[in-house]
């Protein structure tokens, strides 16, 4: 009971996804499991993102996935700047993705021609870092819309084979006509939550 209003209860939440990198990374570093799931939650998509746009395999990806949040995890107490925790990880994995490739050339140099060879290259690209964090940027904009637009949108832009306002509205228990008027809102909420993050 909290003593200033009586017959009220304090509600505490626990660690989500929703919270902001240097709430998580406070929580974790006070021991609180919750919150370490919710840190690995929120960034498990940008963390396998990196090594399959090297073209690391799912299961070479899962492995570069765990090297990542081990060294995340034994680095965690000394991150200087929790604000900087999405850029610190895409530097990581872009740099275990980039030894991954390394050893993966170095076993099948013989077998490489010099035009594959070049297409390897020798060090995590600037560009595929910013691609990868602007791609993070983008999933943690759809996740903070409502629930009614983060599913239009994954119905209407992350299904593959594409789906049609039919289908869509079928889904959502929707009337077909008001599928583009919604979408339409939903997107303006997305760009404006995006323009803010600074996308």
């Amino acid at each position: 009971m909290n003593p200033s209003r009586p017959g009220r209860v304090r509600r505490v939440l626990s660690p989500d996804v929703s919270w902001s990198d240097p709430r998580l990374v406070r929580a974790c570093l006070s021991g609180n499991e919750q919150a370490w799931s919710a840190l690995i939650a929120k960034y498990k998509n940008l963390i396998y993102s990196v090594p399959m746009k090297y073209g690391a395999s799912p299961e070479d990806a899962a492995d570069i996935f765990q090297s990542v949040c081990l060294e995340l995890f034994s680095e965690l107490p000394r991150l200087r700047k929790p604000a900087a925790l999405r850029g610190w990880l895409v530097t990581v994995a872009a740099h275990q993705a980039f030894h991954w490739k390394r050893r993966v050339r170095r076993r099948a140099e013989d077998e490489l021609t010099d035009l594959e060879a070049e297409t390897i290259g020798t060090d995590p690209s600037r560009d595929l870092i910013v691609q990868v964090e602007r791609e993070q940027m983008l999933r943690e904009a759809v996740e903070g819309l409502p629930p009614r637009c983060q599913e239009m949108i994954r119905l209407l832009f992350y299904q593959q084979p594409q789906l049609s306002y039919r289908e869509v509205a079928e889904r959502l228990g929707l009337a077909t006509g008001s599928i583009g008027f919604i979408r339409g809102r939903c997107l303006k909420r997305l760009q404006r939550t995006l323009e803010r993050a600074g996308f």
